[in-house]
Formats: structure tokens, sequence, C-alpha cells
């Protein structure tokens, strides 16, 4: 199982950074930085396997593909925008992770904007 390889690697790494953090903070900062980012290359195949059977799936039921793009970049600026303020706090800067945090969410509600228009509009023609 591949979560087991995943816990297993974040635990020796935690152990690691725990142990630098005491020495030397910076060196600390950058190995979590690392571990971090690859979990997240190890996981982009299964990232890419569930995008491609979404597709899959909107092609049957013939939704539009603009709107599934749309929650495809919804759901990678949330995936993105998480991860870099878990950096930043990891780093000790709360105040940048909040900002990351709050950009995140603008950009999402920038892209909602077009589905809830559409919604609105399906909404209007049924009345």
């Amino acid at each position: 199982m591949e979560i087991i390889q995943i816990v297993a690697f974040a635990f020796i790494s935690l152990f690691i950074v725990i142990i630098l953090r005491q020495e030397k903070k910076e060196l600390a900062v950058q190995v979590s930085i690392i571990v971090g980012s690859l979990i997240f290359i190890f996981m982009i195949s299964k990232i890419t396997a569930i995008l491609q059977l979404l597709q899959q799936l909107a092609l049957k039921a013939n939704i539009n593909f603009v709107y599934l793009n749309v929650v495809f970049k919804i759901l990678g600026i949330a995936y993105l925008a998480t991860f870099c303020s878990e950096i930043c706090k990891d780093a000790g800067e709360n105040n940048i992770a909040s900002k990351v945090e709050f950009a995140g969410k603008i950009l999402i509600l920038v892209l909602a904007i077009p589905i809830l228009m559409a919604v609105l509009q399906s909404i209007l023609k049924i009345m």
C-alpha cells in the first residue's frame, strides 16, 4: 500500500527535521520543503488518473468541459495554496501563510463566478 510508504517516509523525514531544527533551523525548513515536494510529485500520477476519469465521466454525461476545467483549476488552487501555506507555517511565517490562504480563496471565488452565473441563468430560465 502506497500510503504506508508515504507515512513511513513522512515519519522518517519528521524525525530528521526535528533533529535539524535544534541544530540548524534553516536546513530543517529546506528539508521540510523538499519532503513535501517529493510527496506531491509522488502523487501526481494519482492526480492525473483522477482527472482523466472525471473527464471521461463528464464526456459520458455531456457536461461542458469549460465547467469541468474550472472545477479542476479550483481544486488545483486549493491544494497548492494549502501546500504553500503549510510550508510557510513550518518556516514560522504565519503572516505569509495567511496571505497565501487569502489569495487562494480570492482566486477560487474569481473562478467560481462563471459557474454561479450559469446556475443563476438556469434558475431564471426555469422561472
